[in-house]
């Protein structure tokens, strides 16, 4: 046993695998290195037929593989070599029962996953269920002082750099780098398993938030450690740009439901800046819907996260990549638009697959979990019960219904100011409405907008005729609420005595 300073060259390598993509180079440098092999059944074969010399597992069990291979490595033999503390006590049992140090493992666990997405035969998905590698990769994880672990294929690039940068001596920093890895892989297993198994139970929290964990390279700030639990990759294609943080995720999510309300029609593009949109525009054109969307606030979207309903091409991408950006979420690229984008090689872009949302929602609070239906309610026509003795005309009702969508996805106390299919003004995370309502109307005339003709959206209720007031002295004609409160008939007197129309929807859209 070689030790420096807790640096270990390998002299023991325990090798089964399911996948064999990849293994070769490793497998060779070990056999270069003077590592002894050990290894079970197809694996063993394989490495074999490269010529190269190895134990089989069941000449250090006296066992060969049983139970339709259910039981390999599952051996006092096995797993001795590998949770034995490299001390005098622990060594010398190792030598009173013959039991050899092992100082790697090589385990490539059953594709329970691929096979639960391929078929529905139950008896195939239970024996995909891996037993052996599992405890195998927790053995070593567990030990990683002693032994190194490389749990899955994703990990032999790391490793062979490893091997051929250091000649097959681990510090101690690689040995844990690969033991972390490695229950990240088991859990993530098990979890997947545990899926399976819950399928139609009531445990929907579990069901539905946890199936993969990624760790961020912090949280919502630099002190604090994060990860996401989910799978990312379910929803988009990452085409590129640095690693997706805590921040960003709470933005894409907030991206992703307002482009929601949008996905269908003509293109449309928004712009958010900590999860509330600055800029939303729907156009002919995708280049003029990103310019009406950048026009709109253009000072909040400098490092923003964009996002549209249909292809960036190669116009719109040279207009976007004048600005600075997190990220830009689509769902398709031109080819030529795809390559300007990606020479900012920092920028996130991402490929969206869909627009779905899960049907319940959770959220941390004091020593819990809060669970509740997500809000999928989208205003249409048919919601719309005029209150007042002026009819909205059929072009306010579009504008009212965009100006309701935008409501709906910034922060309470929200107040939207819509014209031409265009966010003009809005306010929000206000404690008042009417700091919400000044706020929007303050920000639309300081970026030039004529407020006269504009429809206003709310996503509660007034108590009092105060925000009608303001709003028609600002020149806004049209206004859509939920009603609700018991003093709504001020406010519905205030649009009569001024000739303004306001529709009541019956549904309240908070966003705390």
């Amino acid at each position: 046993m070689s030790v420096n300073n807790g640096n270990r060259a390998l002299r023991s390598a325990l090798i089964s695998v399911f996948s064999k993509d990849g293994l070769e180079p490793i497998i060779r440098k070990l056999h270069t290195l003077g590592v002894q092999l050990y290894s079970t059944g197809g694996t063993q074969t394989y490495i074999e037929k490269l010529g190269i010399p190895v134990i089989a597992v069941e000449t250090l069990t006296g066992y060969p593989s049983i139970l339709d291979g259910r039981v390999k490595t599952l051996h006092p033999a096995v797993f001795g070599g590998l949770l034995a503390r490299r001390e005098a006590n622990h060594l010398a049992q190792l030598e009173q029962y013959n039991i050899p140090e092992l100082d790697l493992v090589i385990v490539d666990l059953y594709p329970f996953e691929e096979t639960v997405a391929s078929t529905n035969d139950e008896q195939e998905i239970i024996e995909k269920i891996d037993i052996g590698g599992v405890s195998l990769i927790r053995a070593a994880a567990k030990n990683w002082k002693d032994v190194a672990v490389v749990a899955s294929k994703e990990e032999y690039r790391l490793f062979q750099e490893m091997l051929e940068n250091q000649e097959g001596v681990l510090t101690p920093d690689n040995r844990r780098e690969l033991a972390r890895r490695a229950f990240k892989v088991s859990s993530n297993y098990d979890i997947a398993i545990f899926n399976w198994f819950n399928e139609g139970t009531a445990d929907i929290a579990f069901k539905y938030s946890i199936h993969r964990s990624d760790i961020l390279r912090y949280g919502e700030n630099p002190h604090q450690s994060g990860v996401f639990f989910g799978d990312f990759e379910q929803v988009f294609d990452k085409l590129n740009g640095k690693a997706i943080s805590y921040n960003n995720l709470i933005d894409i999510d907030a991206a992703v439901q307002l482009m929601r309300e949008f996905q269908l029609g003509k293109p449309c593009f928004a712009i958010l800046k900590h999860t509330n949109a600055c800029g939303v525009a729907r156009r002919h054109t995708l280049l003029e819907a990103w310019q009406a969307a950048l026009a709109c606030d253009p000072t909040s979207a400098f490092g923003g996260i964009f996002i549209t309903n249909t292809r960036v091409d190669l116009a719109t991408a040279q207009e976007i990549n004048k600005l600075f950006y997190e990220v830009l979420i689509a769902p398709e690229f031109d080819a030529d638009a795809l390559e300007l984008l990606k020479k900012k090689d920092q920028r996130i872009l991402l490929k969206i697959k869909s627009f779905e949302l899960r049907e319940r929602s959770f959220r941390s609070l004091l020593n819990g979990v809060v669970e509740q239906d997500t809000d999928l309610k989208t205003e249409t026509e048919a919601d719309l019960k005029n209150v007042t003795q002026r009819t909205a005309t059929p072009k306010e009702v579009g504008e009212l219904l965009f100006a309701a969508k935008c409501a709906k996805h910034l922060k309470s106390n929200a107040i939207a100011l819509i014209k031409e299919r265009q966010l003009i003004g809005m306010g929000c995370g206000q404690p008042s409405r009417i700091d919400a309502l000044r706020q929007a109307i303050a920000k639309a005339k300081s970026f030039g907008f004529d407020l006269n003709g504009a429809v206003m959206a709310s996503d509660a209720f007034f108590p009092f005729p105060d925000c009608v007031e303001i709003a028609h002295e600002a020149g806004i004609t049209a206004i859509i609420q939920p009603g609700g409160s018991m003093r709504d008939q001020d406010s519905i007197d205030a649009c009569n005595e001024r000739g303004m129309a306001m529709v009541m929807t019956g549904y309240r859209h908070f966003r705390h």
